[in-house]
């Protein structure tokens, strides 16, 4: 089976190899108006599917409040701002994305929820971290964000290293399925095309390992079922402490 996904991916490539000539001239115009729009329509409609499952999540944000009672909360890949309803009032929040296009948006959803205090944003992508000081953050976000990092290790190093001692990273990602299952395959076999439709997507990561092999003092993951289309169904959601 192995084999025959390597054809198909081979393939894959070879019949997207005129698209990609044709992205590299016409990536940046696709970044600017059609990513940041069509990933706020995506939004809306995952926050109605997982309304429960985020609100389980960031509920234990409150948990990493200091004794005066602020929380500071980094999310990397904030993309439109859609997890921002789902913070407790009064946190101060502090925004990455590697696509400065996606303020627009993030401004509507910031509009919405007025009982948080909005800090900055940052152009940065997921690796690399360096606006933010060491053990300067009480709480790191980071949904559907580490399927599209470049570097996964990076990214988790770069989370440990802005919480301070007694931090939480709270995640939710889609992540590959059982390997005997024939969504295992598919998910193998649409990957290339996932990837470029996808901006950088990879739909056939197992990102629990590299959480596992984070260097996290305390880490909470549990695999579930969302109630998503099968390619994207397998979850995993909690949170690891520093």
């Amino acid at each position: 089976m192995s084999f025959l996904c390597g054809i198909f991916e081979a393939a894959i490539n070879t019949l997207l190899l005129p698209f990609r000539v044709v992205g590299a001239f016409t990536y940046k115009l696709y970044r600017r108006h059609f990513m940041p729009l069509l990933q706020y329509r995506m939004s809306m409609k995952y926050n109605k599917k997982m309304c429960d499952t985020k609100k389980e999540l960031f509920r234990t944000l409150s948990d990493f409040r200091r004794p005066d009672g602020q929380l500071t909360v980094l999310e990397i890949g904030c993309g439109t701002g859609a997890n921002f309803q789902f913070f407790p009032p009064g946190c101060k929040v502090i925004c990455t994305d590697p696509n400065p296009c996606m303020q627009k948006y993030l401004r509507k959803s910031l509009e919405n929820d007025e009982n948080l205090v909005f800090e900055r944003f940052v152009v940065a992508s997921g690796e690399d971290l360096s606006s933010v000081e060491d053990e300067s953050v009480d709480a790191v976000v980071g949904t559907l964000v580490l399927c599209t990092v470049k570097d996964v290790t990076s990214t988790l190093r770069e989370a440990r290293r802005v919480l301070r001692p007694g931090g939480g990273f709270l995640f939710l990602e889609h992540v590959v399925a059982e390997p005997s299952t024939w969504t295992h395959t598919i998910q193998q076999l649409i990957q290339p095309l996932w990837y470029y439709m996808g901006d950088g997507c990879r739909v056939n990561q197992a990102t629990w390992k590299h959480l596992e092999a984070a260097g996290f003092s305390e880490l909470r993951l549990r695999h579930v079922q969302a109630p998503l289309m099968f390619i994207v169904k397998q979850h995993i959601m909690g949170c690891a402490v520093k």
